[in-house]
């Protein structure tokens, strides 16, 4: 479980590092980042786990999200992994931006080659917590999850799956259910199989209808200009199935922002302060 350093800055009085280590989980050298915030020199800090997009490594959110100010006023320690397994060198692993690297979709993968190392659905939920446990100063016991769009799947399904690990869930313009959208299809075939009924384990409207949800209302953001908006995300999905199972959706619909990171930069204030309300 060793850790390196790739880089620390200083960061609104806190630190904002890059660090490396070998994962069990993926079979190779894993990067994330850890924004810590000027309390945790004091004490252990609360901590949300971010969930990036298709393409996106660590960095992403770290240069473009402006979130370390409000963390830092909020005491809050935010850890962003990669999006999937990289250097596997697995055959056609680079030959689309939606499959493969840098689309790891916070699955586990059950079919060859996948399962040997695209397992980003344990990575995020067993294996990175217990890493940042154990180096950092955090309390595990008080986190959130959000993300964005292939991130936004992600911290969703992860939520409904471990209620009891995540106190708080939010997304920006979430995949809402993978089984019914180009980009879900085909990483939910290409990762599990033919077999749809392996699929709903990693739809959030699925999960949903299933489980249902007992914590705090789900925070999206959904910019009405995206151009993913009506044939790959699909909030009116998502709605419907939080109304028929009568749980708490707030479902902001934002005039004209995109899929961007522009987009995320102008909320991720709203959804910081939300979590910590929770945390």
């Amino acid at each position: 479980m060793t850790v390196k350093t790739l880089s620390e800055n200083k960061c609104f009085g806190g630190v904002q590092g890059i660090y490396t280590h070998d994962s069990t989980e993926t079979r190779c050298r894993m990067r994330f980042g850890v924004f810590l915030p000027p309390q945790a020199s004091m004490d252990r800090v609360p901590l949300l786990y971010w969930l990036s997009g298709l393409t996106c490594t660590e960095e992403n959110f770290i240069v473009k999200a402006c979130a370390q100010r409000v963390a830092a006023e909020l005491g809050l320690a935010i850890v962003v992994p990669d999006t999937s397994p990289r250097g596997l060198n697995l055959p056609g692993d680079a030959e689309s931006y939606d499959f493969g690297v840098g689309a790891g979709f916070y699955i586990d993968a059950t079919e060859a080659p996948w399962s040997a190392g695209y397992r980003m659905y344990s990575y995020v939920v067993t294996e990175l917590p217990e890493v940042i446990a154990a180096n950092f100063p955090v309390d595990a016991s008080r986190a959130g999850i959000f993300g964005h769009s292939m991130g936004g799947h992600g911290a969703l399904t992860i939520a409904l799956k471990s209620p009891d690990a995540y106190r708080a869930v939010s997304a920006f313009a979430p995949i809402c259910s993978p089984m019914r959208c180009p980009w879900g299809e085909k990483a939910l075939a290409g990762y599990l199989g033919s077999d749809r009924t392996e699929w709903r384990k990693y739809d959030t409207t699925a999960l949903l209808e299933e489980r249902g949800w007992s914590g705090p209302p789900l925070l999206v953001d959904q910019g009405t200009k995206d151009p993913f908006l009506d044939s790959q995300l699909k909030p009116e999905l998502l709605r419907q199935t939080c109304v028929a199972r009568d749980v708490p959706l707030e479902l902001r619909m934002q005039e004209g922002y995109d899929h961007s990171y522009f987009f995320i930069a102008t909320f991720i204030e709203d959804h910081l302060r939300y979590h910590a309300r929770y945390l």
